[in-house]
């Protein structure tokens, strides 16, 4: 990482843990518009040789205050069973082992609504009563510490997140905010617990998926956090 102080402009040190730059002003706004920046990313000023977070830079202030700022989530119900497209549900991974048949019954505990640019769809801290899996849309997930965020993942068609809630109830470990205009299906902890009564053979195999997930999800914060002390080891 020292190499950045030979370069001029700014330098990235963005989520996939790789430095990028160095780049002017227009480049960084736009992956702020993006979210590829957020306040707690580290941003490298060349002319102070220095690496800071990128809302204590002064020449990003304002695009924070101007792009960063979320928007409550105004949300657009499409509707239940007989409004969601069948065929967008089995493309996601979580639902793709469902017959026909059953993603049709499924549909009869879920609902699907559209969320605009910028929504917070979960707020970091907020009691959890659903969990949502992704059909159209971008999403960026960012955990608040101290008063510095950063983006901890991005979120695609097919995923999913929420999915704590289904088991504890507890508070919501980090915010999720759309980064585009997104359809999302949403399972609330009530209509699961339906399922669970009413058609237990479709609420097994979706718990046991997301089983799956949330392992494999372990193993990439293990890795996540090997690699977040050598960055550490690195500003030293």
């Amino acid at each position: 990482m020292s190499e950045a102080s030979s370069n001029t402009g700014f330098t990235v040190w963005a989520d996939d843990r790789t430095p990028h730059g160095p780049m002017d002003l227009l480049k960084v706004e736009s992956w702020i518009k993006s979210g590829r920046i957020v306040a707690g990313t580290w941003i490298f000023d060349s002319r102070n040789a220095t690496w800071e977070r990128a809302a204590s830079v002064p020449e990003l202030q304002m695009f924070f205050q101007a792009w960063a700022r979320p928007v409550p989530a105004q949300v657009e119900i499409i509707g239940a069973a007989g409004a969601i497209d069948i065929q967008a549900l089995r493309r996601t991974k979580l639902l793709s082992y469902f017959t026909d048949e059953q993603l049709e019954r499924f549909t009869q505990f879920v609902v699907a609504e559209r969320m605009p640019l910028k929504a917070v769809i979960v707020k970091q801290g907020d009691c959890g009563n659903a969990m949502y899996v992704v059909l159209e849309g971008e999403l960026s997930v960012r955990l608040n510490v101290g008063g510095l965020e950063t983006e901890l993942d991005t979120l695609g068609m097919g995923d999913f997140f929420g999915d704590f809630a289904m088991f504890d109830h507890g508070s919501r470990s980090a915010s999720v905010i759309a980064r585009t205009s997104c359809l999302l299906l949403k399972v609330s902890v009530e209509a699961f617990e339906r399922m669970s009564h009413e058609a237990s053979d479709l609420a097994t195999p979706f718990l046991r998926a997301i089983a799956k997930t949330l392992a494999a999800r372990i193993r990439k914060a293990n890795k996540h956090r090997g690699e977040t002390v050598k960055f550490s080891h690195a500003l030293k």
